[in-house]
């Protein structure tokens, strides 16, 4: 939520060191009438060069422009708030850092999305011996479902136990699948990302990217049966 992105940026600044504790990643001083511009309205790929000859600032509207996109997605892949906001900090710090690797070959929106899959895959699948989930929360995607709002537009007390514990199972549902299955259906479900950019996140064909789709579709409504 808006609070936790506060958080992330706070936090975010801190580790990054956009003040001054990190180092640049060039010492290039940045002529000061261009600090006056207004970068915002700059592309990516703009951002990226003036952010790869040291210009926190480039970095910092990176960072505002995708967090939000990035947490979604962290989020539900792990179900967890605080790990979610962990790993986004990471993904950004690891990012920050290999900058001056990045050559463009593909969008910065699809680089940045793949570090934090990955570092997500791997950090869920360290997880998984620990097996918690923290349920505490839905995400508004899950709730504005067409399913869910007809649900509710016929609202009872029993109906409302039922919405919570379907809610409840979904989650878990997705908790259930592989790392790379959950990863596809976040990516393309939730965060509406096209096959041929998550074939670029993940690291596999189109064709990988629809089947994977397609078994785990057909797992979640194996494991939501009563409910469907």
């Amino acid at each position: 939520g808006p609070r936790d992105m506060i958080v992330i940026g706070t936090k975010l600044k801190e580790k990054l060191g956009l003040g001054s504790i990190l180092p640049r990643p060039t010492s290039t001083p940045v002529p000061a009438a261009e600090c006056e511009i207004d970068l915002r309205h700059e592309e990516d790929e703009s951002l990226v060069r003036r952010s790869q000859k040291g210009e926190g600032a480039a970095f910092d509207i990176l960072v505002e422009r995708y967090k939000e996109r990035l947490y979604a997605t962290v989020y539900h892949m792990t179900s967890n708030h605080e790990d979610a906001n962990d790993l986004v900090q990471e993904t950004f710090i690891k990012a920050y850092k290999s900058l001056q690797s990045f050559r463009g070959q593909s969008s910065f929106y699809t680089w940045v999305y793949r570090i934090a899959v990955n570092r997500t895959i791997n950090f869920v699948k360290r997880r998984k011996n620990r097996n918690q989930y923290s349920l505490d929360d839905l995400d508004s995607s899950i709730q504005s479902d067409p399913d869910l709002v007809e649900m509710q537009s016929h609202s009872t007390p029993r109906r409302e136990v039922g919405l919570n514990e379907l809610q409840q199972k979904l989650n878990e549902a997705l908790q259930k699948l592989s790392e790379s299955h959950r990863a596809v259906v976040t990516l393309h479900d939730i965060q509406g990302m096209t096959h041929a950019d998550i074939a670029k996140v993940v690291g596999c064909s189109e064709g990988t990217v629809r089947s994977r789709l397609f078994y785990a579709r057909q797992q979640l409504q194996g494991l939501l049966s009563e409910y469907l």
